[in-house]
C-alpha cells in the first residue's frame, strides 16, 4: 500500500514537471515568434524611415530648384516689364515712321509709273505696257518695238522709247534698275548667239550701253540679266503667245535702305 502511494506521488510529480515543460516551451516558442515579428515589424519600419528620409530631401531639392527657377522667370519679367515700359512709345513711334515710309514707297511707285506712261503714251499696248507688280515698276518692251529678229541692235525706234525713258529715270532719285531680257522657247543657235541664254542677255546689255553711254543714266544703278526662256509670261503654244514673250523688261526698284535701317535697328 505503502509503495503504490509512492509510486502514485512520483507519478504525480512527473507529469506536473512535464506540463511545466511543456507550458513553458509553448511560451518560449510564443515569445520568439513575437521577438521575430518585431524585428520584422521594426526593420520595415526603419525602411519606410529611409524612404521617407529620401523623399523628404528629394522635394527639399525640388524646392529649392523651383526657388532658383521663379527667381530667375521674376528676373526676366522685370527685365521685359522694365523694357516694355521703356519702348511702348518707341514702338508706336516707330510703327508710325514705318507706316509712313512705306506709305511713300507706293507713292514714289504710283508717281513714277504715271511719269512713264505720260511719257510713252504715243507708243502703242503692243509695244510697251508699264505697270506696278511685287512693289516695283515694270516697262515692259515688246521685241517689235527694239530688236529684229535674232538680234541684239536697238531698232532706231527703240531707241528713241529709250530716250524719252532714260530722262524720267533720270530725273527720279532713290530707284535702282534692273535690265532683264527675255526670249520664246524657239531655239536660237547662231555663230554670234548659242542660245537663247545668249541672246536675252545680250540684248539687256545692249540696253543698258544705250541707257548709261548715250543718254547719261548712272551706271551705278543698273544691272542687266538674261532670263531666257524660262519666264514666259504667256503661252508659247502661240504665235502671238510668243511674241509677248519676245520682250525685255526694264524693272524700277525704290532704294529701300532706310526702311530696313528703320526695320533692324
Amino acid at each position: 500500500m505503502k509503495t503504490t502511494f509512492h509510486f502514485l506521488a512520483f507519478l504525480s510529480l512527473s507529469l506536473g514537471l512535464l506540463f511545466t515543460s511543456c507550458v513553458s516551451s509553448k511560451k518560449f516558442m510564443a515569445s520568439e515568434a513575437k521577438v521575430d515579428k518585431l524585428r520584422k515589424d521594426s526593420a520595415h519600419i526603419l525602411s519606410q524611415l529611409n524612404n521617407c528620409n529620401a523623399e523628404v530631401k528629394n522635394l527639399n531639392d525640388e524646392k529649392a530648384s523651383l526657388k532658383n527657377e521663379n527667381a530667375g522667370v521674376q528676373n526676366d519679367l522685370k527685365v521685359l516689364a522694365t523694357e516694355s515700359k521703356m519702348t511702348i512709345a518707341d514702338q508706336a513711334k516707330r510703327l508710325k515712321n514705318l507706316q509712313d515710309m512705306i506709305q511713300s514707297q507706293k507713292n514714289v511707285l504710283t508717281n513714277l509709273q504715271n511719269s512713264i506712261a505720260n511719257a510713252l503714251m504715243n507708243y502703242k499696248t503692243d509695244e510697251l505696257s508699264v505697270y506696278i507688280k511685287d512693289g516695283n515698276v515694270y516697262v515692259s518692251l515688246e521685241e517689235k518695238l527694239l530688236f529684229k529678229s535674232g538680234s541684239d541692235v536697238v531698232d532706231p525706234k527703240g531707241k528713241e522709247a529709250l530716250k524719252t525713258l532714260a530722262k524720267v529715270l533720270t530725273g527720279t532719285k532713290d530707284i535702282t534698275v534692273m535690265i532683264e531680257g527675255h526670249t520664246d522657247n524657239v531655239v536660237i543657235k547662231t555663230k554670234q548667239f548659242q542660245d537663247n541664254w545668249d541672246l536675252s542677255t545680250a540684248r539687256a546689255t545692249s540696253i543698258v550701253r544705250i541707257l548709261t553711254k548715250d543718254y547719261g543714266f548712272d551706271p551705278s544703278r543698273i544691272t542687266a540679266s538674261g532670263r531666257g526662256e524660262f519666264h514666259p509670261v504667256k503661252t508659247n503654244e502661240t504665235e502671238e503667245g510668243r511674241a509677248g514673250n519676245r520682250r525685255t523688261e526694264v524693272i524700277l526698284s525704290p532704294d529701300l535702305k532706310e526702311l530696313y535701317k528703320l526695320l533692324y535697328q
